[in-house]
């Protein structure tokens, strides 16, 4: 390592810090480095990762750190480092060809472009050296020039050939989803269900929280235990095992195998929040607190690790520690047995597999690392649960003195996003206070901190810095986010927001010509596309949690023309649905809640009366995922009025706080506090049953 910085230097980006020592010669994306490739006639290398990406951190060390490989890209190359996380707009882009050249794609990310931003070379990870057949970097880089200076014209076609059929690859005709596309996305799942180990497909295994999602949702309308039974083993099985951190609670990025034993050890925020929010679904859905417990876990390890002093998420933990995967989490057995009192380690004997001689070896290279992963055989026993806490306890102490995994300290709006509306959630369906408090805190951290001057949302906040015009997923999440903490607090104020955030999305995102959102708003930087996203990856698109905010915003406001929105979106997409349903299940699940028969369940009251929030907590305890719910505060109800006036004369009956419940295309009679108190079913029996 020199003490010679590159221009990376002065960012942000913990990913792009990591590189600021290299010689490479980084810079950060930016036009005038483009120009400087045009005026010099070069092409440019450009590499996208995160600041948590395994792979990532081996190519740099293979390559980017190495003086030989720096040497041939500053000698012929003008050298960008991008951090996906923070331009998400630019790693689209740049993926997509990668796919379609490759047929694959992942971090890092390598690209040879035209000094118009154009690719016309794509891989993920590339070797220093060849080998087993790939090419290293060593062969490939002075090739690739050679192929530059004799065939220039040819790059440039071809590189403008694949920039075309990139943009064509995010095109949709319009059309009409198939009315059966649920039931047909159900029936792919079970077919790549492992009702062994739980979850889909074998290795690599990840958690995909919103294929859950949405057959939880489906659960609720068939009444198919099949589909339960999914769920149910998919969560219990991931729980048990080593993609869990069974010691500091929180959800490793995937597994490796197909049981859930050997994980990617990364800890993104986004599956924090999106596998708690499963999680407390699952809890409401079957009353089973083994889902509530490991919601509770998750938001401890977020509260604990992944929170700044002023209320907002850190992005990520890293997998490695002092150079080497899974380090921090893994343990030897004899480091066990120092640790524990000899009562203590023969109940974790019990609990996990560990063995002296370490039960995995280490993926690359099949050596035994004498470590163990720590797996539960089956659940705690009951009679023994505060003991085996305070074990977990003691070795997580031990573990805080080991050297940590780098954590990635940025703060991103639309996970941030993810996670609040998660513990606004779990606020409701768990009743508490503090959760409810962190979600309002880390809100008021997007208000005052995520917006500029001309109210413009950000994406990214680092150390006082804030960045990058947001993205349709930032505006996506925070509208979920906002319409949850609103249900959880009946604060009008992230009504109005929500409102505010999807209307601006309307008029600076939404492809008036063809429907649908775009990626990027029509004041942000033009790329050589306009990218257009639509499928679940790890985290679901933003145009598919945004069918389900038109959708909930349309119920809550009686505006017609939120609806026409989200008809219009749904056909933007018609053939990516029809043609591949389970790539795209959050959109699903907005489609579920079209298709059948929701509820607007307005509470006309007092905050502040007992006899209210007893009916709220009522509620709150009854799975409904088909609904929307407005409070309308008798003593101050004029904003929520001018939001849906149709509340204007639903008032409370007698001085009783009042349920107003209509289902479908009809309003039931409102019911009484004192109605419900005397009848316990009556509130279940108002929603589920016809009159």
């Amino acid at each position: 390592m020199n003490n010679i910085y590159n221009k990376l230097i002065n960012e942000k980006s913990p990913y792009l810090l990591q590189h600021a020592q290299n010689p490479v010669n980084w810079n950060p994306w930016n036009d005038e480095v483009f120009e400087k490739a045009q005026n010099r006639n070069i092409p440019v290398f450009l590499s996208i990762g995160y600041a948590t990406c395994h792979w990532c951190h081996v190519m740099e060390h293979e390559s980017f750190e190495d003086n030989e490989v720096a040497k041939l890209l500053n000698d012929s190359f003008i050298c960008i480092k991008v951090d996906r996380e923070e331009r998400p707009d630019i790693d689209s882009i740049y993926m997509k060809a990668c796919q379609i050249m490759t047929g694959t794609g992942g971090w890092p990310l390598t690209l040879i472009l035209t000094p118009q931003k154009k690719p016309f070379f794509a891989a993920t990870y590339i070797p220093k050296f060849s080998r087993f057949g790939k090419p290293g970097l060593i062969d490939l880089l002075p090739k690739i020039i050679t192929t530059w200076n004799n065939h220039q014209q040819k790059i440039i076609e071809s590189a403008e050939n694949m920039t075309n059929l990139i943009n064509q690859v995010q095109q949709d005709q319009n059309g009409h989803i198939k009315t059966q596309i649920v039931d047909s996305a159900v029936k792919q799942l079970n077919q790549i269900y492992d009702p062994v180990f739980g979850g889909f497909g074998s290795s690599p295994k990840f958690p995909c929280p919103h294929n859950l999602l949405f057959l939880l949702h489906n659960y609720f309308y068939t009444k198919d235990n099949n589909t339960l039974l999914i769920i149910e083993n998919t969560l219990y099985k991931m729980r048990l095992g080593g993609i869990y951190d069974q010691i500091g609670f929180g959800f490793h990025r995937y597994s490796t195998d197909n049981k859930w034993f050997l994980p990617h050890f990364e800890k993104m925020l986004y599956d924090q929040a999106s596998l708690s929010y499963i999680y407390l679904e699952a809890y409401q859905a079957t009353k089973n607190p083994f889902y509530a417990n490991v919601a509770k876990e998750i938001f401890s390890y977020v509260s604990r690790d992944m929170t700044s002093q002023d209320g907002a998420f850190y992005s990520a933990e890293d997998a490695d520690s002092e150079g080497e995967e899974g380090k921090y989490y893994t343990w030897s057995y004899n480091e066990l047995k120092t640790i524990l009192s000899e009562s203590e380690f023969k109940i974790f004997l019990q609990l996990y597999d560990i063995t002296e001689y370490g039960n995995y070896c280490e993926e690359s290279t099949g050596k035994n690392m004498k470590s163990n992963i720590l797996f539960l055989n089956d659940l705690w026993p009951e009679d023994k649960k505060n003991q085996i806490e305070l074990i977990r306890k003691k070795i997580l102490s031990h573990r805080y003195k080991r050297v940590r995994p780098l954590k990635d300290t940025k703060i991103l709006t639309d996970w941030n996003a993810l996670m609040i509306a998660s513990f606004a959630k779990g606020a409701r369906v768990l009743n508490s206070d503090k959760y409810k408090n962190i979600a309002i805190k880390a809100a008021q951290f997007i208000f005052n901190k995520m917006f500029k001057h001309d109210f413009k949302l950000m994406h990214r906040y680092k150390d006082g810095d804030i960045a990058i015009h947001a993205k349709l997923d930032d505006y996506s999440f925070l509208v979920h986010a906002l319409l949850e903490l609103y249900e959880t607090t009946f604060d009008v104020l992230y009504l109005e927001k929500a409102l505010e955030l999807c209307d601006f999305a309307l008029n600076h995102f939404w492809d008036s010509k063809n429907g649908g959102f775009y990626f990027t708003s029509d004041f942000d930087e033009q790329l050589i596309v306009r990218p257009k996203e639509a499928y679940d990856a790890a985290i679901p698109s933003g145009n598919s949690f945004f069918l389900l905010n038109l959708i909930k915003i349309f119920k809550i406001t009686g505006n017609v023309n939120y609806e026409k929105y989200a008809e219009n979106l749904m056909k933007a997409f018609s053939q990516k649905v029809n043609k591949s349903p389970i790539s795209l299940t959050q959109m699903l699940i907005g489609l579920q809640f079209i298709f059948n028969t929701s509820f607007e369940i307005v509470i006309s009251g007092e905050k502040k009366l007992s006899q209210t929030k007893e009916i709220i907590k009522k509620l709150n305890n009854i799975y409904l995922p088909n609904k929307v719910v407005l409070f309308k505060d008798n003593s101050c109800s004029e904003k929520l009025n001018n939001i849906a006036p149709y509340v204007t004369n639903q008032n409370m009956i007698n001085g009783k706080t009042a349920l107003y419940i209509c289902k479908g295309n009809y309003c039931k009679n409102p019911v009484t506090v004192d109605e419900i108190g005397s009848n316990p079913n009556l509130l279940y029996d108002s929603i589920f049953t016809q009159e």
